[in-house]
């Protein structure tokens, strides 16, 4: 018996990096899988790969259950004929676990509007579609009397939330995934559907051009298949456990965002300092908001972190001035 014993899920992109990790996690605590994978590049063109088949294959080989789907989440029909897979092999769905995901890096001064595009696509359509079709299967459930405990995880990142150089279409799509998901956890609510935000760090495909160290293509193969000996706790597993409580029912909170970085969870919070109050009787002019700059930006009553690798690839966070760094 676990966490997920029996509750059906899809993950999408779930052949390599983070996804396989998620995939061999809800059937460890005993989900029926939904292994959703293109087998597609890093930039999302076709290759002759199968990763989602091996991960169905390891998860069958250890008695558990699982199905491959290789449909693109960001076609509509696509998404639909995921989520009736789901359905009709396992006679229900309850979670769906948005983490397909390419890049296109590129200056933005350079980059091309086909590669803002295809980034865009992937990262967001590929998250609205599954789930608009989950929803309308759950909402029918519930109107006939036969709700489902929906849960809903979408990825985002520390890039969406801070941003990134060269990723100006990752940040942009990673940041509308936060905002979607805040937008499905409010109209989802009345349907008994929770939703909620992982932004991970990990070794992976994507993530690797994060590192100051070269990693060879061997070796970023290796780690796409979770074989790489990557220095933990940097390896996808580490980013899972958050992951697998927020697609069960245990979770009973929605519309929430979650930090998911080398084994340290933390929830991030979106929200205004307490500022400065102007006048009511009349706007505020600019002098008074030169006067008043340091109580509208009170850098007091929060701390940004910075995440970044030391020489060895380990994580240090670096906080704003006045702020020590920490392991």
């Amino acid at each position: 018996m676990g966490i997920c014993d029996g509750r059906v899920v899809i993950v999408t992109g779930g052949g390599r990096g983070l996804g396989r990790a998620h995939c061999l996690a809800f059937a460890a605590e005993g989900a029926k899988v939904v292994v959703n994978d293109l087998g597609a590049s890093l930039q999302g063109d076709a290759t002759d790969e199968s990763p989602g088949a091996e991960v169905v294959n390891e998860i069958t080989a250890a008695g558990g259950e699982a199905v491959v789907n290789g449909d693109d989440v960001s076609d509509w029909d696509g998404a639909g004929r995921l989520v009736e897979q789901a359905i009709e092999t396992f006679g229900g769905l309850d979670t769906v676990v948005c983490n397909a995901g390419i890049v296109r890096d590129r200056m933005l001064v350079n980059m091309s509007v086909d590669e803002w595009d295809a980034v865009i696509r992937v990262h967001l359509r590929g998250v609205f579609c599954p789930i608009r079709h989950a929803i309308g299967y759950w909402r029918e459930e519930q109107k006939a009397e036969r709700p489902r405990d929906a849960r809903i995880v979408t990825t985002s990142s520390g890039a969406g939330l801070r941003g990134s150089i060269a990723q100006s279409n990752y940040v942009a799509a990673k940041a509308g995934i936060a905002g979607l998901s805040s937008a499905v956890a409010l109209e989802g609510a009345a349907h008994g559907i929770r939703s909620n935000v992982v932004a991970p760090v990990a070794v992976t495909r994507i993530a690797a051009g994060m590192r100051p160290d070269d990693i060879s293509e061997t070796d970023l193969a290796l780690a796409s298949r979770g074989d790489l000996d990557v220095e933990l706790p940097t390896a996808p597993e580490f980013v899972t456990p958050m992951v697998v409580y927020l697609a069960s029912e245990a979770c009973d909170f929605t519309q929430r965002i979650y930090s998911a970085a080398s084994g340290r969870f933390a929830r991030v919070f979106v929200a205004a300092t307490r500022g400065w109050y102007g006048p009511l009787d009349r706007p505020a002019s600019v002098e008074d908001i030169a006067a008043h700059l340091d109580q509208i930006d009170d850098r007091s009553e929060y701390q940004i972190p910075t995440t970044v690798f030391d020489e060895a690839g380990g994580i240090r966070e670096w906080y704003p001035a006045s702020r020590t760094s920490r392991d």
